[in-house]
């Protein structure tokens, strides 16, 4: 069972926030994100770490041979140890908002939009991609979360094309996109954080 670092609600919690972290880092990498994106603490919040131990070191959820397309053996491990803390959470699919940065916004696409997942309340993804993976697949039938997308227009990590695409694919799915490009290199732009405060949260939680 994954271990997550907990942010309790500031009273009775109309739902909870996930976040998961990227490469290489751990669960206390996001931690300070609950807040920014949900100062007034109406969630629950939530930070795992990845199963994986991987060099150079951190916590990781999968193995990357190339960009966009994880290993599928190490993406099973840390999918199926993800989506069983996930379903044990105290609350409902449909009241947890879920994001995550790099390869946590990859996993974050994974476990929203999976094929037989139940749809989270929302999803946002920060410098990430639908992965491209054998044994995963996407389910982008209707109805579709509200999903925000923030990519860094200079990003070397994962190009921004890959922000691009995620993004066609979802509206032409259907999805209701919010998008923003900065002009950064492979991080999360503290201005994409204000814009998106309260914007799915815990305003629109059930």
């Amino acid at each position: 069972m994954l271990r997550a670092l907990e942010r309790p609600a500031a009273g009775e919690p109309a739902g909870a926030l996930v976040l998961l972290h990227g490469r290489g880092a751990d669960e206390h990498d996001l931690f300070p994100l609950l807040d920014a994106l949900d100062p007034e603490r109406r969630l629950h919040g939530y930070t795992p770490r990845a199963p994986l131990a991987l060099p150079p070191g951190g916590a990781h959820w999968y193995v990357v041979p190339r960009v966009g397309y994880p290993d599928p053996v190490s993406f099973a491990a840390g999918y199926g140890a993800l989506t069983e803390w996930f379903d044990g959470l105290p609350y409902r699919a449909e009241d947890v908002v879920l994001g995550g940065f790099s390869q946590g916004a990859v996993m974050s696409y994974a476990l929203g939009l999976g094929a037989g997942r139940p749809r989270p309340r929302a999803l946002l993804a920060f410098s990430g991609f639908i992965p491209t993976v054998d044994g995963w697949s996407a389910d982008l039938e209707p109805p579709l979360p509200p999903i925000a997308i923030a990519h860094g227009t200079y990003d070397p990590v994962i190009p921004v094309e890959f922000g691009r695409v995620a993004r066609d694919t979802l509206e032409a799915a259907g999805a209701e996109v919010r998008y923003r490009e900065s002009p950064i290199e492979h991080g999360i732009d503290p201005e994409t954080v204000a814009e998106l405060r309260g914007l799915s949260l815990a305003r629109e939680t059930r």
